[in-house]
């Protein structure tokens, strides 16, 4: 009798493990059957609004090219935009792309959005997945909100005190035999936003590291700033070196009031939101020449010989896109953006051993490409847990420009990078 009812069980127990593999072979058919959701936080509107477009783009290309490639374990890609113009849109814009099913949301070139959509998005048990924005998530790193970087939240782009201390070092190791032999005074000027204090203030601690001396430290409030005065005070501090951290309007600004003062600048640098951006240099003509800055690389001189084969292939075919969709080249933004995307839908979607926000940020933790391996120039390794670079990409490529002519820009450092050498041309000082 106990033998028959063994077999009985055999029987049932055989059945039911049947009945579930069909059962699991059925949902999992029916997952690949279904698109895989991504949100999109960018700004369209606005001050930021034609970098978000820009970066957005980016990631339109590289959801494009994934989905000819299969897609991802066999489900398309969904991007869905939510456009974003302010802090203050960002949680909701999130709370929807969530709601309708979105796992991971990408963004978002605004510093300003970047910090409440991570935020809310984390809080909401997804990843964010930040392509562009360089400035302050550094609230994250507190002991309160430690849980944040590194977890589910991810920075492709270098740092906003990276593109700061970038440029200081720079000038201090690479044009510092062109420059007087004396002490040089440096001054940083900076917008007081998540942004520009992120930038600034990696500006400023490389400057106390390296003991250099400071003259003047000018935040300014975008709505109140007196560019006249600033400009003043940069002149009262014998300034030899100034560092601009800012948007394109008030960079603008404030160089042409020291155009205007005459102030005898020895050499001039900002980063990226200004002075590496071509309206920049279209708005100032000749008045920009001479003028450095510390950014990220844009695809028309990123040399592709320091790609490996796979992102040469990708950026090549995102350059033809590009202009085939909306004409010209790829910015430095629609850069970051294809490339940070591409990471994420080449590289750590399909390293992810289950489609879930833990098995993501697992995927995205795990990575190890070298530089060079994305289309960017960048590789991707992120800073672990409790370390200051926790959740920042280390391996994210920065790069320093100079306006060598009107309307001309070259990547002057780092040398590998490199497509004109460096000249210390003279910083127009008169109107």
């Amino acid at each position: 009798m106990t033998s028959v009812l063994s077999g009985r069980s055999r029987l049932i127990v055989a059945g039911v493990v049947a009945l579930l593999v069909v059962a699991g072979a059925i949902a999992w058919a029916a997952t690949r059957g279904n698109p895989f959701i991504v949100g999109a936080v960018y700004p369209t509107n606005g001050g930021q609004g034609p970098g978000g477009v820009e970066e957005y783009r980016g990631v339109q290309l590289a959801a494009a090219l994934a989905n000819s490639q299969g897609g991802v374990h066999g489900q398309q890609i969904d991007l869905r935009l939510k456009e974003t113009d302010s802090a203050d849109a960002a949680p909701g814009s999130v709370d929807s792309l969530m709601a309708g099913g979105a796992k991971v949301v990408v963004g978002s070139y605004g510093s300003t959005i970047a910090y409440p959509a991570a935020v809310q998005t984390y809080d909401k048990g997804g990843v964010f997945w930040e392509t562009g924005a360089v400035g302050d998530l550094g609230e994250m790193s507190t002991e309160t909100a430690a849980p944040y970087l590194g977890t589910r939240v991810f920075r492709f782009p270098p740092a906003g005190t990276v593109l700061g201390s970038a440029a200081i070092d720079f000038i201090n190791s690479e044009l510092r035999t062109q420059l007087p032999a004396r002490p040089l005074t440096y001054s940083v000027a900076y917008v007081n936003d998540d942004y520009g204090s992120e930038v600034g203030q990696g500006a400023l601690d490389e400057i106390h590291k390296l003991g250099l001396l400071l003259g003047a430290t000018l935040p300014y409030d975008l709505n109140t700033a007196n560019y006249a005065q600033m400009a003043a005070s940069i002149a009262q501090a014998h300034t030899d070196v100034l560092f601009v951290s800012s948007y394109l309007n008030d960079a603008e600004s404030l160089r042409q009031q020291i155009l205007a003062q005459h102030v005898p600048l020895l050499v001039n640098i900002g980063t990226s939101s200004s002075y590496c951006l071509p309206q920049f240099g279209a708005a100032l003509g000749s008045e920009a020449v001479g003028l450095f800055a510390s950014d990220k690389p844009d695809a028309d001189v990123l040399k592709t010989s320091n790609l490996t084969p796979a992102a040469a292939q990708a950026l090549s075919w995102a350059k033809s896109q590009y202009a085939q969709r909306w004409g010209g080249s790829m910015s430095a933004a629609a850069l970051t953006g294809f490339a940070g995307a591409w990471a994420l839908f080449h590289d750590v979607l399909p390293a992810a051993r289950a489609m879930t926000p833990a098995g993501i940020a697992a995927a995205a933790q795990a990575m190890n490409l070298p530089m060079g391996a994305l289309p960017n120039g960048s590789g991707l390794q992120f800073g672990t847990r409790g370390t200051a670079s926790a959740g920042e990409n280390v391996r994210a490529l920065s790069v320093i420009w100079e306006w060598t002519a009107p309307n001309t820009r070259a990547v002057v450092y780092p040398p590998a990078y490199a497509t004109a050498p460096i000249h210390l041309l003279p910083v127009s000082s008169a109107a």
